[in-house]
């Protein structure tokens, strides 16, 4: 079985591009195959113009940044990150120049001397990054780089990552299973699915004009409607989904507007999440719709008191997504960068 099949990427020079998919769909070998650590058995990857599928990793202008850092602990953060340039024999003054350069660009001016076991978490990443830097590669391999870090700091990289990526001004292939990590930093994304891309896009054409149904529900949360939740909104049982934040709770007396969509139901259950709310509606025994709200001026009091209630749901007929197949025709091509 083959763990990508008939993929064809054509990435632009400078742009932060994505690898999005559930575990097992194929991202990570494609990245690998981009670095040259697999071999591909059909197709060819070409960089900049230069068909590159037979050259080993250290003759291809490519660095990767993995999750687990591979920092080495003996050796000080300048150390580390210069140690590709000491393998290449670049002299000790220019190595020290770009070292100085490269902590710089990650803003780690003045730990040169610590050693990683010194470090954050955060710190460490960037030193990796730093190493990664340093070479000057023209394209830059990111495999779930922040994956090991805490869900704030993770989120304070999220932001420095494509600042720092800004700055350098070289492509970045960034390889993530985080839907609102590959939205909040891509310039497009290719959504992966059991080895195929399902979608090439921008964050907004992959979020509010998902390609495929497989799309629509990995990237962001969307009310499946089908079956006799369908046909209680729309009269048939064709599947079609809308996103939760698109959604608006009416009076069960007041009248949506000529271009929505609307349901009865009645407020089931309530989660108050601090900057938002999610309610869960019960649609008449035909199934639940979740609508997500934010909290602008209600307190948690306010919303709480939704339990229980009957309530009509609607929303904009542009805002629901139809169902589409997923691509069955995929050409055999090249990653190009």
């Amino acid at each position: 079985m083959a763990a990508v099949a008939g993929i064809s990427l054509d990435i632009a020079d400078g742009e932060f591009f994505s690898l999005l998919g559930p575990s097992g769909s194929g991202k990570t070998t494609t990245l690998r195959l981009i670095a040259g650590f697999e071999r591909p058995t059909r197709g060819r990857i070409r960089l900049y113009g230069e068909d590159v599928t037979d050259l080993p990793p250290f003759d291809r202008d490519v660095n990767t940044v993995f999750q687990d850092y591979a920092l080495f602990p003996h050796m000080t953060v300048a150390q580390n990150v210069g140690y590709g340039l000491m393998v290449r024999r670049v002299g000790r003054r220019e190595r020290s120049a770009r070292v100085d350069e490269a902590l710089h660009t990650v803003r780690l001016d003045g730990y040169g001397e610590r050693r990683p076991s010194q470090l954050s978490g955060g710190q460490r990443q960037r030193v990796a990054l730093a190493r990664a830097l340093v070479n000057r590669p023209r394209v830059l391999l990111l495999d779930e780089p922040l994956g090991a870090l805490d869900r704030k700091l993770r989120e304070e990289m999220q932001v420095e990552l494509k600042e720092i990526q800004r700055r350098v001004g070289i492509t970045f292939i960034f390889v993530t299973h985080d839907q609102q990590e590959a939205l909040a930093m891509s310039n497009r994304i290719a959504v992966f699915n059991a080895g195929s891309v399902e979608q090439v896009g921008t964050p907004d054409e992959i979020y509010e004009s998902p390609a495929t149904t497989f799309v629509a529900d990995f990237v962001g949360t969307s009310n499946k409607l089908d079956g006799e939740l369908a046909r209680a909104v729309f009269g048939d049982a064709q599947h079609r989904a809308v996103r939760p934040e698109r959604i608006r709770i009416l009076h069960p007396q007041e009248q949506p507007a000529a271009t929505d969509h609307s349901v009865a139901g009645v407020v089931r259950d309530v989660i108050y999440m601090g900057a938002e709310t999610r309610y869960i509606v019960d649609i008449g025994g035909a199934g639940t719709m979740l609508v997500v709200q934010q909290n602008l001026a209600s307190s948690s009091t306010e919303v709480r008191a939704m339990a229980g209630r009957q309530v009509r749901l609607a929303w904009a007929h542009t805002s629901t997504l139809s169902s589409r197949q997923r691509p069955t025709v995929h050409v055999p091509g090249e990653a190009t960068a």
